[in-house]
């Protein structure tokens, strides 16, 4: 039944299972671990306390209290109801249901210490202390009640061959009523029933009973179902585990038999990397394996009806390996052994892979400790020098053993990134770059044979979580930031781009098959990161080895994926702001790449087009003016044709107010005289606007910012149209007109190499530089032609197309800025009647 609180095994030794730091109260009766139930139905650890009971006002009765053994605090407060079913297990272990859906449990050091406990629930219930369970664990129907009163306890038939068939239908038939479940399982426990069955199971092998097998088969499933921690004891006993196993082999629906213990005894070896002097420890781990094995692979897959019934085995499960895990940290001499013959020069290949192994399944058996005891287990570890061993470990030979150790590095990461940034800064001090651990890491990330690069993406991950400054310390005395950045960008940076320098030393990536654009691409992701996160540091690594421009190589990638992290990256960098990062991509004329890439992917609508869009965007929305000026100066010849976009023309209009205002300083108070002017409509709204505009700086204004304000600006049909119609009135125009291609010239006209852009669809047009045709004076190219489609202050729309920006049809539009249409638009119709100032600022050149 679902509703029946699933009950976690006792822990049989608590003398290095709960694993409290700091040290031990005399009173370790009394001491126990609290655990709830969570929603996957495993049991989570709230902490360790002592516990003791007494009357609690505000409760109205006796109650529970556990108060934790670190500072006092109260774990637990639960008061003891006297219809709550409480469950003794195992001597130690006394469980409930608080709520419907809230199961606890409490796991005590000492038996007598949970016998005294019991006594008092006992006592507060009317129980005889002898019983172990206080209550019905649920309701059921007067009728079910009726009939199971009237026959206390449940009578099983004798244990003999003979009777098989009629104790499976028994057992099935419990199955359903929990309270017939329950006095199935008193009756199971008290007659040492299972031993006989098991007896009987091998009288069945030896005569060859098939049908015998078959009914042992669904008892011993269906005491599993009775989900039941005692039963489970005696099953999972050294003398019996094998046997139970060979029972699960018989499935009915099966028409052979498995050979589930023919795996265990023959294939399956357990082996022992350092001797295992503790017997109890050495049976826990044998034990463990085997109910694992049960449960993943002879059980059957649970109906969803039988989902829960099988709690209490995860929890045995769950709760042998805390005890593994608490027993072996404990055992000083077998982890120092472990750490000796890791590191040791002499130890063979075949035992140091068994060593690494053993280490790499403790590590991932820690993940199921609460994160108290996770602490103290990693600072058992790390005090043991696992970080030098995993370095020693990572220069070996054997690909199995760095895989082993690389699994290991990511659990210590992710548990605690300072500690390992601490070891190699330490390390950095007596060793040369090339055996630093993180450089090792690295190198492993850029060897990854594997096709899909399955490891290097899962290092990539462990080095942004090193490098990631928002899990670095910073105290009073030293910031993790500043000197463990200072310390990566010495000694291991090189390391990490010496691929991408590698392979971008001509103006084109040198090798571009799948696999180097994968790994370039996660090396690209990080160093976007960096850009991010790390601040001068970075910039100085850019600027000083001029990483962009070679970064900005990849854009002539054939992978797309490749071409779009180099530009990521790139505007990851613009997306700063910042002027020293300006000034090196003016110098280095960075924007030429991205130009060629965009012209170069033609009339394709893609993320490619949009992505590069939206770079240009960005600068015109935040007027990075240096930026602008740039694009504007050196681009301008090959861009202006874009007109399915406003961003270019936007940029323009930028690029030529803010020429105006440098040659026209004096028009800035003529604007304050227009503005002031225009703007006054009536005395009642003169004092709060003019205010406004006094108090506005002239620098904070947006550049291009009409004069009127757009409230009062008058709207024509024209102005109002809506977008989608006028962009339509424009596809119709342009369908109308004559199409050629026009020749254009060097995109910067600046004395450079030679640079080609060539159009990617139809008819092709090539830019050289110097051509001595475009370059005549009044040609229809020439920078200064009246008639020039590019000539500052020319407001005609050109009627000249080229194949690279649109298509027979016309390019639908990707973002379509109707604001800036408007604008435009008006600013062409006001033109006659706008002041002779308004004039001459439009066309100043």
């Amino acid at each position: 039944a679902p509703d029946q609180p699933s009950a976690p095994p006792a822990i049989a030794s608590q003398s290095g299972g709960c694993g409290v730091a700091g040290g031990r109260m005399t009173d370790t009766r009394r001491r126990v671990k609290v655990y709830t139930l969570n929603e996957d139905r495993q049991w989570d650890d709230r902490g360790t306390g002592h516990v003791s009971s007494c009357y609690v006002e505000r409760l109205k009765g006796m109650s529970l209290l556990v108060r934790a053994e670190s500072d006092g605090s109260l774990l637990l407060e639960s008061k003891i109801n006297p219809n709550t079913a409480y469950q003794k297990q195992q001597d130690t272990l006394i469980v409930w249901s608080e709520a419907e859906n809230y199961d606890l449990a409490l796991s005590f050091q000492e038996k007598a210490g949970c016998d005294e406990i019991w006594e008092k629930i006992c006592q507060v219930q009317g129980k005889d202390p002898s019983v172990d369970i206080t209550q019905d664990l649920v309701d059921e129907s007067e009728e079910e009640r009726f009939d199971d009163m009237s026959s206390p306890g449940l009578e099983l038939p004798s244990c003999e061959l003979s009777r098989l068939e009629e104790i499976a239908e028994l057992v099935a038939s419990s199955l359903p009523s929990p309270l017939r479940r329950e006095k199935l399982a008193l009756a199971l426990e008290n007659e040492g029933y299972i031993k006989k069955l098991l007896e009987i199971f091998h009288v069945c092998e030896d005569l060859e009973n098939i049908e015998g097998l078959h009914h042992l088969y669904e008892i011993i499933k269906g005491i599993f179902l009775l989900n039941r921690t005692a039963l489970f004891e005696v099953m999972f006993s050294e003398e019996c585990i094998m046997d139970v196993i060979g029972c699960l082999e018989y499935d009915p629906s099966l028409s052979q038999s498995r050979k589930h213990r023919e795996f265990l005894t023959k294939t399956a070896k357990f082996k022992e990397v350092i001797p295992i002097s503790d017997p109890e420890l050495k049976q826990k781990i044998h034990q463990t394996y085997r109910v694992q094995y049960i449960q993943d692979m002879v059980l059957p897959t649970p109906s969803v009806f039988e989902e829960n019934m099988l709690s209490t085995l995860h929890s045995f499960i769950f709760f042998n390996k805390v005890e593994i895990v608490g027993m072996l940290q404990e055992d000083e001499k077998f982890l120092t052994d472990l750490f000796a013959q890791l590191t040791d020069e002499a130890t063979d290949e075949e035992k140091r892979q068994e060593l690494v192994n053993f280490l790499k399944e403790f590590c991932a058996f820690s993940q199921t400790l609460q994160p108290q005891n996770r602490d103290a287990f990693f600072k058992t570890l790390s005090n043991m020098g696992i970080l030098p061993a995993l370095e020693v470990i990572l220069g070996m030979d054997d690909a199995q053993v760095r895989s082993a150790a690389t699994d290991i590095f990511s659990y210590l990461v992710e548990y605690n990134p300072s500690m390992v940034r601490e070891f190699v800064m330490q390390e950095a001090q007596q060793n040369d770059d090339d055996i630093l651990l993180i450089n090792l890491i690295i190198e492993h990330m850029i060897c990854d044979t594997d096709p899909e690069l399955g490891g290097a993406v899962l290092l990539m991950g462990l080095l942004r979580t090193l490098v990631d400054p928002e899990n670095m310390l910073a105290t009073a005395n030293k910031t993790e930031k500043t000197e463990f950045l200072g310390f990566f960008y010495k000694h291991c940076m090189h390391v990490l781009t010496a691929p991408l320098l590698a392979n971008t030393t001509e103006d084109k990536p040198s090798k571009d098959d799948f696999q180097t654009a994968q790994l370039l691409a996660l090396i690209l992701e990080l160093l976007t990161f960096c850009v991010e996160h790390h601040t001068y540091h970075i910039k100085n690594y850019i600027i000083n080895k001029d990483i962009l421009r070679r970064v900005l190589v990849l854009m002539a990638s054939k992978h797309a994926f490749l071409a779009l992290c180099a530009l990521r990256f790139k505007r990851k960098i613009i997306g700063l702001k910042d002027e020293f990062y300006n000034r090196y991509i003016m110098k280095s004329f960075l924007f030429e790449p991205v130009v060629k890439a965009f012209l170069n992917n033609g009339s394709r609508y893609n993320l490619m087009n949009s992505a590069i869009i939206e770079m240009f965007e960005f600068i015109r929305v935040e007027d990075i003016k240096s930026l602008t000026a740039h694009v504007i100066e050196n681009y301008w010849k090959a861009l202006e044709d874009v007109d399915y976009v406003q961003t270019f023309k936007g940029l323009k209009l930028r690029f030529e107010q803010q020429r105006e205002r440098q040659d026209n300083p004096k028009l800035d108070s003529m604007r304050s005289i227009l503005r002031n002017h225009r703007y006054r409509r009536d005395a009642r709204t003169l004092e709060d606007e003019e205010e406004m505009w006094f108090n506005t700086d002239e620098d904070d204004m947006e550049d291009g910012e009409a004069v009127v304000p757009p409230s009062d600006k008058p709207k024509n049909d024209e102005d109002i149209m809506d977008p989608i119609s006028k962009f339509m009135e424009r596809k119709k125009l342009k369908e109308s007109e004559e199409k050629e291609v026009l020749l254009k010239t060097n995109l910067s006209g600046r004395q450079s190499p030679s640079f080609k852009l060539s159009f990617s669809s139809g008819t092709k047009s090539n830019l050289t530089s110097q051509s001595s045709a475009s370059n005549l004076p009044g040609s229809p190219g020439s920078p200064g032609s009246p008639g020039s489609p590019g000539s500052p202050g020319s407001v005609s729309k050109s009627t000249s197309q080229t194949a690279a920006i649109t298509t027979k049809g016309g390019l639908v539009g990707l973002v379509d800025y109707p604001d800036d249409d408007e604008e435009d638009d008006e600013d062409e119709d006001k033109e006659e009647t706008l002041p002779l100032s308004k004039k001459a600022k439009l066309e100043s050149s």
